[in-house]
């Protein structure tokens, strides 16, 4: 698919002596941008994770200790 993108002049600058300097089209060099971008947001971010065990009736520590008990048996 095609797509128009405004761009600055320092960031065509700039991407044109990246894609110079890497052999590769400013076409593949966005693809690139695009595709590390869409994994970046789906790792699981810190922020989303943060207070995730609070509505546990559990500590972390003594869950690892009862899987581990788990294993032992």
């Amino acid at each position: 698919m095609r797509t128009i993108i405004d761009l600055t002049d320092e960031q065509v600058k700039s991407l044109a002596a990246l894609c110079a300097a890497q052999g590769i089209s400013r076409a593949e060099a966005v693809r690139r941008a695009v595709a590390r971008l869409l994994a970046e947001e789906q790792r699981p971010s810190r922020a989303r994770a943060f207070g995730a065990w609070s509505a546990k009736n559990i500590d972390g520590s003594t869950l690892v200790r009862r899987l581990r008990a788990e294993w032992e048996r």
